[in-house]
Order: structure tokens, then C-alpha cells, then sequence
């Protein structure tokens, strides 16, 4: 059922894309050119119409697509998702020093290659 619902809402939306872009443009932003948006009425045109339509469709699926998810993830965090809660603590790691008390790995015998200092 999302499936279905987003492959709409995503059509929807290229719908609306397209449908704007074939709009014809009034010139001055906001109708400041005169008898745009800002000033008085203008005659509904099919563009206009398909334009209403495709974005009551578009705002219908975005709230049905976040009904959905909050139905999905109703009772859960996430950070349940994320790492699962453990019932038991775990067991700390307590370090623990080899026998002769030496921090340093055993030396194998080799010694380490001399590098050339640059006076």
C-alpha cells in the first residue's frame, strides 16, 4: 500500500512540474506587471485548473504517505532500530598485564631499519 502511494505521489509531482513549467509567465514577480496574481481576478484557465488539481492530489498523498509511516512506527524508537536495548548489563573489560609485568609486545631479535637523517 506505501508502494502504491508513493509511486503516485511521485508521478503527482512530476505532473506538477511539468504542468507549471507550461504555464505561461505574467512577467514582474508576484504581478507587479498588472493583472496578475496580486490584482484582481483572472480568468481560470485549463493549465490553472490541472495546476489546482495535481496539488490538492500532491498535498492528499504527502499526508496519507505520513499517516502511513506514523501507523508503522507507532510504539517504536528509534533507537530500538538502531541498537536493540539489552536486558542484562554487560560485563566490564578489565585489562589484563602478561606475566613478567612487560606492557610491550616480545621482541623478536630484529631491529628496526635505519632510516637516513636529512642535515
Amino acid at each position: 500500500m506505501e508502494n502504491v502511494v508513493l509511486i503516485i505521489h511521485l508521478l503527482l509531482a512530476l505532473g506538477l512540474i511539468g504542468v507549471v513549467l507550461l504555464q505561461r509567465s505574467e512577467g514582474g514577480g508576484l504581478g507587479m506587471g498588472g493583472g496578475g496574481v496580486v490584482s484582481g481576478r483572472q480568468a481560470a484557465t485549463a493549465l490553472s485548473k490541472v495546476t489546482w488539481a495535481l496539488a490538492i492530489a500532491f498535498i492528499a498523498t504527502s499526508m496519507t504517505l505520513t499517516i502511513i509511516a506514523a501507523q508503522k512506527s507507532a510504539g517504536s524508537s528509534v533507537l530500538d532500530r538502531v541498537a536493540p536495548a539489552e536486558e542484562t548489563a554487560p560485563e566490564p573489560v578489565v585489562p589484563t598485564v602478561p606475566s613478567g609485568g612487560d606492557l610491550l609486545p616480545p621482541s623478536t631479535g630484529e631491529t628496526a631499519p635505519q632510516v637516513p637523517r636529512a642535515d
